[in-house]
């Protein structure tokens, strides 16, 4: 036997349709916003040259002076493994880190306190593999 679906209220009819046109309302006001600020844009960039435009844009901002990378070599004789720390500058913490070469990672993680990744590797292979631990570190 088939059951039939009852017919909606007419009270959820019509709170269906006003959430379809608040939410139709938001999309179209950012979407006018963001069209005028294009067109404004625009406007400033008529006549001019790709240099003056070029001069124009905003100065990237730089991380170089809050970011290193901090290597650390690794080396692991057949079936044997070990922790590897790339360690980071005085008064800087490791935020990211990994390693590379062909070994398995059991762990992988901020060193004790911070200071450095450390790559916990394990060698299943029939002979010694090396590689890099990296450690992403900012001040």
């Amino acid at each position: 036997m088939l059951r039939r679906i009852p017919r909606p209220s007419p009270a959820l009819v019509v709170a269906l349709i006003a959430l379809f046109v608040a939410l139709s309302g938001t999309a179209v006001a950012a979407g006018v916003v963001a069209h005028a600020r294009l067109a404004d844009n625009a406007k400033r960039l008529v006549g001019k040259t790709p240099a003056q435009v070029a001069a124009l844009a905003p100065a990237p901002s730089s991380l170089a002076g809050y970011i290193t990378v901090k290597t650390a070599a690794w080396s692991l004789n057949t079936q044997t493994d070990g922790n590897f720390t790339a360690s980071c500058d005085s008064g800087q913490k490791a935020i990211a880190g990994g390693y590379d070469g062909i070994a398995l990672s059991v762990a992988s993680a901020p060193a004790s306190g911070g200071g450095g990744w450390t790559a916990h590797l394990l060698n299943v292979a029939d002979s010694t593999a090396s590689g890099t631990v990296y450690a992403v570190c900012m001040r």
